[in-house]
């Protein structure tokens, strides 16, 4: 992997966990389900106009837009909104790699390996030790929230593998379009007319924090990613997501002085050494263990 890769892969990381800071900054601008309806609208547009559509079942692409957009981010920005800290929810929404894992090998037939076994045990047991904490005080609800939000997005990496190899840089922004109406629909059912009411003079902070959701995040987040991955093999890139949630602890503990107790992270140590064993877990054992070449 040459060095721009390298740069490339890490500004990604860089760019994904500062993306939980512009949630933190819009969902104090408007309402969470209006914050996710603007992110992937202007995903959308006006990409859309310039990527054909995807060679992949209209339906399909549809339904990752659904678990993506109003499943994954939809309750990560309700359960952010609430307080949950957005450092910790960098960290915890990592569980949609174990997410990933059982429902491939569920819908898939894809079988984990021993080696992925014990990291997703080591992860959900890291999990616990959060939810134990938070149960202990107001924040269970949230926590929970994005649980599932990891678990929508676990479904919705399933569902994009299932299609084979497309654009996936044309099928995240196309599937976009699939979020925006159910997400207004839902904020103007359960969160009233105030996201509504911000936007018509919307602030600084709004509009910074929409576009670097959807142009940062996505856009340019994704399309390196893409790139990346095809080019090298998954084993080289995927090390480089682990520095999402360091990125997003490090950067809400300068700016919002978030702090985690000892247990909060003992949990998160856990879940870092499970995400650990999946990523370089059979890599180190084949190295070690020339029988399992």
């Amino acid at each position: 992997m040459s060095a721009r890769d390298i740069l490339a892969a890490v500004s990604v990381a860089i760019v994904w966990g500062l993306s939980f800071i512009a949630i933190k900054v819009g969902v104090g601008e408007t309402s969470p389900l209006m914050l996710a309806a603007l992110r992937f609208l202007f995903a959308a547009i006006p990409m859309v106009f310039f990527l054909a559509p995807p060679k992949a079942p209209a339906w399909a692409v549809a339904i990752y837009g659904l678990l993506i957009g109003v499943g994954q981010f939809g309750l990560l920005f309700i359960a952010i909104h609430q307080g949950f800290p957005v450092g910790l929810a960098s960290l915890v929404i990592m569980a949609q790699v174990f997410f990933t894992i059982l429902l491939a090998w569920a819908f898939l037939a894809e079988s984990p390996s021993r080696v992925q076994i014990v990291g997703a045990a080591v992860g959900f047991i890291g999990m616990a030790v959060i939810g134990s904490e938070r149960l202990a005080g107001a924040s269970l609800g949230p926590f929970l929230m994005v649980i599932l939000a990891a678990a929508f997005w676990g479904a919705g990496n399933v569902l994009a593998k299932s299609v084979g190899k497309v654009n996936m840089l044309a099928f995240t922004v196309w599937s976009s379009l699939a979020a925006p109406l159910p997400l207004v629909a839902l904020s103007l059912a359960v969160e009233g007319t105030g996201g509504v009411a911000a936007l018509a003079h919307p602030g600084l902070k709004l509009v910074v924090s929409v576009l670097a959701l959807s142009y940062g995040g996505t856009l340019y987040g994704y399309g390196l990613w893409v790139r990346l991955m095809a080019h090298h093999s998954a084993a080289t890139v995927a090390p480089f997501a682990l520095l999402v949630p360091v990125v997003g602890m490090i950067a809400a503990a300068l700016l919002f002085g978030e702090s985690l107790s000892l247990l909060e992270l003992a949990g998160g140590a856990l879940v870092m050494a499970g995400l650990a064993l999946n990523v370089f877990g059979d890599w180190a054992l084949r190295r070690r263990l020339p029988a399992f070449r």
